[in-house]
């Protein structure tokens, strides 16, 4: 079992910046998939960034550009630098591991609003 627990979250006005960080429990950490999903209420669940263990990243099209994501194996953490944000933004953010299995955060709210 993987414990995913979310931090950095918060309000932060249009065109600011926030950085999310995920420490994970996982025992070979290095060996995950990671990744960052978001959700708005009525919404699907949705692809935000994603670090393979080899290190290759995927970004949704609408945050390429603006967001970046990097893991630290050393610490087991992944992170989510979320630069120019846009009120579109707003949502759940939530950290993802996979290996053999799915493991979801708890989820932490991004507000972007002025």
């Amino acid at each position: 079992q993987v414990q995913l627990v979310e931090s950095g979250g918060g309000l932060v006005q249009p065109g600011g910046s926030l950085r999310l960080s995920c420490a994970a429990s996982a025992s070979v950490f290095s060996t995950y998939v990671m990744a960052w999903y978001r959700q708005t209420p009525g919404k699907q669940r949705e692809l935000v960034a994603a670090i393979g263990s080899g290190s290759s990243i995927n970004y949704a099209d609408s945050v390429k550009g603006r967001f970046t994501i990097s893991r630290d194996n050393a610490k087991k953490t992944v992170y989510l630098q979320m630069n120019s944000l846009k009120p579109e933004d707003t949502a759940v953010y939530y950290c993802y591991a996979h290996r053999t299995s799915d493991y979801w955060g708890q989820g932490t709210q991004v507000t972007v609003s002025s």
